[in-house]
């Protein structure tokens, strides 16, 4: 009878075990490397699928741990949404909550199918510190049935704070694109950005240029400024003169700014200049959007603005398509920035049509001179540097059939160009433009100086907006000094210096179509 009895027991112990795998719990962590912005209602910084090992059970409570966060007077509160189990339901579980390092969510959620997806949401206040991080864990879950744990393994994701400059249909705006961003000589911050007020898609379509200042180190933000727009000239409407793709400079020698745009007026369609559809997504024609000539109904034109009161007030345009030659099909200063040389030149990054190229001024911006063309690239968009030498490093969207970054130098304004050892073999990329800035600091007493790129780091799509550095010029980026931003979708970009101790970029992210972030300089150069 004992031996019987042990046999049996055996026998259910293994059965238990079996049913127990059958009907296993767990709790599956999903997280992201994205932003967390201000000015948004909710950030979502953690999703957690819960296994509950049963139909129709009940999650009663989940136990989240801010353990790590910089500051938790930086948020405005927390909650959780139940979102199914399959993402398409959005049902907030329990109260909303004033964040604290341990928070108990207490609620009742019916799992039916014995599954589903929680997702933890946080609101930053207006004035958090933007060079602040948040670390958000999930520790345990209750539901009906037991106490969940999630795996041990596990190590949340250190989350940056940001801004959200600007978002989708702010202003009536339907899309913000080509981000820029400046420091003046006041260290005030000037961002240029694309208000594309229809429609997504590249103009032809009713779009001008924007600007917003911010004097406190991108704490706070100004309303926005239009500073170019052509309205309804010649008779069409703004939907045939749209302007995009914006370049802001500052004249470090007087603080004068400078911006300049492209500007559509009408559109070539089958071999024809004319207006186009009433439609404002309409795609008709936009591949022969400008042809070779002058005159606003052959090419596009190149706009150019000026502010001498740190970006407050800005001139009428100055059309300065006549520095174009005719048989170009295209020529246009490359979105982003410019920089002032050593010498007082001021340089903007250009693009023609499988080229790239310079436009300088050695006069102050009264007048200017294009290039001669540089290497050919595919997309053309391009970002300059001037190095320790006095040469100009060019840095372009990759030629066609590669993977990776084009870069050339000249040391003559581009009247030769030579071709850099990290050629089209060691910045990827997926085919978009991409921003190098170089940021110099004193450190002991010494004056230094790095190159900073930011580029969706992947070569094939536009995801994993990433900051690089280089401490030898361009030679080498070392790995261990990137910064991933943005893991999701994310596309052009802008650097600049906040300060001798902070550099900031405007980015098109996933959490907001222009967003602001700050890095501190420790951070970036550490060994």
């Amino acid at each position: 009878m004992k031996d019987i009895a042990i046999k049996f027991l055996i026998l259910f112990l293994a059965l238990i075990g079996i049913e127990s795998r059958i009907h296993a719990q767990s709790v599956e962590i999903i997280q992201k490397q994205i932003p967390i912005l201000t000015l948004k209602e909710g950030n979502p910084v953690l999703t957690m699928k819960i296994n509950a090992g049963k139909n129709n059970a009940t999650v009663q409570v989940i136990n989240i741990d801010l353990t790590g966060t910089s500051d938790l007077k930086d948020m405005e509160n927390v909650k959780i949404f139940y979102r199914g189990d399959n993402l398409q339901d959005s049902i907030q579980f329990g109260k909303t909550l004033s964040p604290s390092k341990k928070m108990s969510f207490i609620g009742k959620a019916s799992l039916n199918s014995g599954s589903g997806y929680f997702s933890v949401i946080v609101k930053l206040k207006d004035n958090a510190d933007i060079l602040h991080s948040m670390i958000a864990r999930c520790t345990d879950i209750k539901t009906s049935g037991a106490t969940i744990i999630p795996d041990a393994k596990y190590q949340p994701l250190k989350l940056r704070f940001g801004t959200a400059l600007c978002q989708h249909w702010e202003d009536s705006v339907h899309t913000y694109r080509i981000p820029g961003i400046v420091r003046t000589n006041n260290g005030t911050l000037l961002a240029t950005f694309d208000r594309r007020l229809e429609a997504h898609r590249d103009p032809q379509g009713v779009a001008n240029i924007g600007l917003k200042r911010s004097t406190d180190a991108g704490r706070t933000w100004e309303t926005v400024r239009v500073i170019l727009d052509r309205g309804s000239w010649g008779g069409l409407p703004p939907r045939m003169n749209g302007v995009t793709d914006a370049c802001i400079l500052v004249n470090t020698r007087n603080n004068d700014i400078f911006v300049g745009a492209l500007w559509m007026h009408g559109q070539w369609i089958n071999g024809k200049w004319e207006g186009i559809p009433s439609n404002p997504n309409a795609e008709s024609g936009r591949k022969r959007a400008s042809m070779p000539g002058m005159t606003e109904k052959e090419t596009c034109q190149f706009l150019l603005t000026k502010s001498t009161d740190d970006g407050k007030s800005w001139s009428e345009a100055i059309n300065m398509t006549n520095i174009k030659k005719p048989e170009w099909p295209l020529y246009a200063l490359s979105p982003t920035n410019g920089i002032t040389l050593e010498d007082g030149t001021l340089v903007f990054p250009t693009k023609v049509p499988g080229n790239v190229g310079l436009t300088y001024s050695k006069d102050g911006g009264q007048t200017w001179t294009v290039s001669d063309l540089g290497p050919k690239t595919n997309g053309a968009e391009n970002a300059i540097v001037q190095l320790s030498d006095g040469s100009i490093m060019l840095n372009a969207r990759a030629m066609d059939q590669s993977d990776y970054r084009t870069v050339y130098t000249t040391p003559d304004l581009g009247k030769t160009w030579i071709e850099h050892p990290t050629n089209s073999k060691v910045l990827i990329e997926p085919g978009c433009h991409g921003s190098l800035y170089k940021h110099t600091y004193t450190l002991n007493g010494e004056k230094k100086s790095i190159l900073l790129f930011s580029n969706p780091n992947s070569a094939k799509k536009r995801v994993r907006m990433t900051i690089k550095v280089s401490f030898d010029e361009g030679m080498t980026w070392p790995e261990k000094n990137w910064i991933l931003l943005d893991e999701e979708t994310s596309a052009y970009s802008s650097i600049t210096s906040v300060d001798d101790k902070t550099i900031g970029i405007l980015y098109e992210g996933s959490q907001a179509q222009m967003t602001f972030q700050k890095i501190g300089l420790s951070e970036l150069i550490k060994k």
